[in-house]
């Protein structure tokens, strides 16, 4: 590796702009890319480049005229087979290629881990139309959970409960994919006691896990977290014998984000992105070292050390927006960031987005605690808090 490692960022939201934070302290040159001007990475980082992922020209000049060290997806939709042709003519992509193409799609990872590795996954099944989701559908079982094989976050995501649900749904999936093809996965709906994502770190010294996240969706979309998620002894290692089979299958180096449902009597494959995790935003507080930390010198060839908690609790939670706006600001930061009194720590991240639209994520706030349950009001009552006041219109 380089003394001053050159790293090409391709997608440049939240988590690419503390990964980028975390490889700068490290001494590495990044080049953050993504398809719009001020993106939260390109703040952080040396150099910008704006272009769509999914523009395979474009890519690949960017890839040509930078020449970088490490290609970093911090986004699934990006034309992978350019990141194949890349690794194939010598570049490294973190992972690698075939991690990014993969799990980029749904169906290619979810039959990579049921069919090869034979891990325990919930029923499913695909449809590219609509009649082949209504058969998937009673192939299945009711309710089932419909996605796109390709999305971010949650988005495209619905659970159909009856035949009468199916065409909505998957309208639903088919408008909210990303990437050019239209393609969904029903699967079995697990009645799971609570999901965990363990992050997994698969270094040239061997894999290393973070202490298991709990966290809790809304419209799809993770609204909080927090580290460690209680769990039986047995249930983890299954989690960890799992994770650990399925980045090893991978390969390369670097973070991975598995996700897990856990029932009474079992523990199930959910998801995986072979980068930061949003769920992981709790490690910013909670750990010796951020998952954006662990990211970097996994990437970089450098020493993973052990894993600790800073404190028994930690959690996060995020500060949404609820309208389409470019010209706004954030107020009652010392509120929220008083939200622990004087016995806890609360710290917030703002992301720097340039627009907010409905929903979407500008912040999240994070506090850590002597007890996990107390640091999930905290950080609750911190997002409450933070308060985005938006310009008058015509001003």
């Amino acid at each position: 590796m380089n003394a001053k490692p050159k790293i090409m960022l391709l997608g440049s939201g939240e988590l690419g702009r503390e990964f980028t934070i975390s490889a700068k302290r490290l001494g590495a040159h990044v080049v953050a890319c993504d398809s719009y001007a001020c993106a939260p990475a390109m703040q952080m980082a040396d150099e910008a480049e704006i272009f769509s992922m999914l523009d395979g020209d474009a890519l690949q000049e960017a890839i040509a005229r930078h020449r970088p060290d490490l290609i970093v997806p911090e986004v699934e939709a990006i034309r992978t087979e350019i990141l194949a042709e890349a690794e194939a003519d010598g570049f490294t992509v973190v992972p690698s290629a075939l991690a990014t193409q993969l799990t980029m799609n749904r169906d290619a990872i979810r039959d990579m881990v049921a069919r090869e590795l034979g891990l325990i996954t919930s029923r499913y099944a695909y449809a590219d139309t609509l009649e082949q989701a209504e058969d998937a559908a009673r192939q299945v079982g009711f309710p089932l959970v419909v996605k796109p094989v390709m999305s971010s976050s949650g988005k495209g995501q619905s659970v159909a409960k009856s035949t009468d649900d199916v065409a909505e749904s998957f309208q639903y999936a088919a408008d909210n994919m990303r990437g050019d093809r239209t393609k969904v996965i029903l699967e079995q709906f697990i009645d799971f006691d609570y999901e965990i994502t363990l992050l997994t770190v698969r270094a040239q010294d061997g894999v290393h896990f973070c202490p298991p996240i709990g966290h809790r969706q809304e419209r799809g979309d993770y609204q909080e977290s927090w580290q460690p998620a209680a769990m039986e002894p047995a249930h983890l290692q299954a989690a960890q014998d799992m994770a650990r089979k399925v980045v090893d299958a991978l390969g390369g180096y670097g973070l991975f984000g598995v996700e897990f449902f856990v029932t009474k009597d079992a523990v199930i494959f959910s998801e995986l992105s072979p980068r930061p995790h949003d769920t992981g935003m709790v490690t910013s507080i909670s750990q010796n070292l951020s998952e954006f930390d662990l990211h970097a010198r996994a990437i970089m060839g450098l020493p993973i050390p052990p894993v600790k908690l800073r404190s028994a609790g930690a959690a996060s939670a995020v500060i949404l927006a609820d309208r389409d706006a470019d010209d706004f600001g954030y107020t009652r930061l010392a509120e929220a960031l008083a939200a622990g009194g004087t016995k806890d720590e609360v710290d917030v991240r703002i992301f720097g987005k340039p627009v907010t639209r409905p929903y979407r994520r500008m912040g999240v706030a994070l506090a850590a605690s002597p007890d996990t349950d107390r640091a999930r009001k905290i950080a609750q009552a911190a997002a409450d808090a933070v308060t985005i006041e938006y310009a008058p219109k015509g001003k």
